[in-house]
């Protein structure tokens, strides 16, 4: 079975992503939420270089024509819907450019479970992220938690991802990609080259 697909966000700088293309990551990820120390405008994630990776840009709240503006000005292939968006959120940005964030936390198995099979025709791929909303925390969670449930979508594993954590993750479970950004930071929106590059090597051993 083949390796996952890696995704680094909260990319603030040009020579990050940058990197990250040198690398071969599979996806970039801004997050577009004015609250966050990650925040980048549409405008400047426009302005990234431009490799293979598919750009995502990260929205924890705003209207469907926010999301929709934002995505067509920043030049974005997929919204990662971070809030508590609801199925008719995903269907007017159009299934196939959905990612829906879920927190395995928050709701028991059955209750989740439930809320997967719920949203499934409506997005392209599933996220599972640590604590009860929000991102970003650099926490990890009991990634043994989603083992049982069927996922009806590709699905990206994120909280606390990097170096120090992958091998304990993929252990634990089997995502079509990881998702990275707190762990390979030297701060809030700023990678570290040779914590990303380690995270890289790492994944590419498993291709």
């Amino acid at each position: 079975m083949p390796g996952p697909d890696l995704k680094i966000c909260g990319l603030t700088r040009a020579e990050d992503v940058a990197l990250c293309h040198e690398l071969g990551v599979s996806y970039t990820g801004f997050v577009l939420a004015a609250q966050s120390p990650r925040y980048i405008a549409p405008a400047a994630v426009a302005a990234m270089p431009r490799g293979r990776a598919k750009r995502v840009g990260v929205f924890t709240d705003g209207a469907v024509s926010f999301v929709e503006r934002a995505m067509e000005e920043g030049n974005l292939d997929l919204a990662q819907l971070h809030g508590g968006q609801d199925v008719e959120v995903c269907r007017a940005l159009g299934p196939e450019r959905v990612i829906k964030v879920f927190w395995p936390e928050k709701s028991g198995a059955e209750t989740l479970q439930q809320e997967l099979d719920r949203f499934a025709p409506f997005c392209a791929y599933f996220l599972f992220d640590a604590g009860n909303g929000g991102g970003g925390t650099g926490r990890t969670f009991a990634w043994e938690i989603v083992r049982g449930l069927r996922i009806p979508r590709p699905w990206f594993l994120a909280g606390g991802i990097g170096p120090d954590t992958v091998n304990d993750a993929l252990a634990a479970c089997a995502p079509y990609a990881l998702d990275s950004s707190s762990g390979v930071e030297e701060a809030p929106g700023r990678k570290n080259a040779a914590r990303l590059r380690q995270l890289a090597a790492m994944i590419r051993t498993l291709k």
